[in-house]
């Protein structure tokens, strides 16, 4: 399994009394697919999985495979705070035909690398799907280190992972002592530094609502070989990168986007809150120049 290009994960659009808007959610797939983008991650941190019960997130893969078809790839997330139920959405997804399922850490009980190796290899037996890792310690508590790649490399199937943890020298050690694994960026501010080192793969937020500009920078960097360019079109994106990566509030960021690109998008699930009125502004003017900028930088090339 390859992994080239962009990787949107898609939010989960939820109505006023928080249940999920299904038809809102297929025609932000339908977008995305028309839009260019590689690959779906159903289930991830931005779909708010974490609030999502196990039918809920079923029923997202198999809506995004019935808008797809074959055309995308899809990852689908297996993240769990309970191992068991992990397992359950690892057999759902070989059910409902996920290409790729997502494998993390689960949050708050701190395993060992050891016992994280077996919480990732149980889970590879029971879908035997390819699998992207999933390494984001600011929200699960710890790194996969050293020992885990070790670990698990008596299995294929862990092919890929997606890096989160925003230290750059983790970036180093997973190119240089793990070639087999290929990486792609998870942390938007960092994208440039990843496509340099070699990844050929993002997995955005912000393509939710900006898959031209995103897949933008993918061409400059990994088509074109062209960092020149590369830097100005991230450059030209860090304003948006500060709203997501440091402003505190990343989902409510990104469903924001998608309300402002004319889809509904709806409310976030407790325990989180929307944005206030100020933060929209900032949010709308942020992708506004965002959006000119690129638009030039891409126009000057051609």
């Amino acid at each position: 399994m390859h992994f080239e290009g962009i990787y949107t994960p898609v939010i989960t659009p939820f109505k006023a009394d928080y249940s999920i808007d299904y038809d809102a959610y297929a025609a932000q797939v339908q977008f995305l697919l028309e839009s260019g983008v590689h690959g779906l991650m159903i289930g991830g941190t931005t779909g708010e999985y974490y609030v999502e019960s196990h039918e809920e997130r079923v029923e997202l893969l198999k809506i995004a495979r019935q808008v797809c078809g074959n055309n995308l790839q899809i990852i689908f997330g297996t993240g769990s705070i309970d191992p068991a139920a992990s397992l359950k959405l690892a057999e759902s997804a070989v059910k409902h035909e996920a290409d790729v399922i997502l494998v993390a850490t689960p949050p708050y009980s701190l395993p060992t690398q050891q016992e994280l190796a077996q919480h990732a290899l149980s889970i590879d037996r029971a879908a035997n799907l390819p699998i992207m890792l999933y390494n984001y310690p600011d929200r699960m508590g710890i790194n996969m280190e050293a020992e885990f790649f070790d670990l698990i490399s008596e299995s294929a199937n862990f092919c890929s992972i997606k890096e989160s943890s925003g230290d750059i020298n983790r970036l180093h050690m997973l190119m240089n002592d793990y070639p087999k694994i290929q990486v792609a960026c998870g942390m938007d501010d960092q994208a440039l530094e990843f496509f340099a080192w070699g990844a050929k793969s993002w997995v955005c937020a912000g393509s939710n609502f900006l898959p031209k500009e995103h897949i933008a920078l993918y061409n400059a960097c990994v088509l074109e070989n062209d960092f020149a360019k590369g830097r100005r079109i991230m450059a030209a994106m860090m304003p948006l990168m500060s709203v997501l990566e440091q402003g505190g509030k990343f989902i409510q960021s990104v469903k924001h986007g998608v309300t402002l690109d004319g889809r509904f998008a709806g409310e976030v699930r407790k325990p989180l809150l929307g944005l206030s009125e100020q933060e929209k502004t900032a949010m709308a003017q942020v992708v506004k120049e965002l959006k000119l900028n690129i638009a030039d930088i891409v126009s000057e090339a051609k």
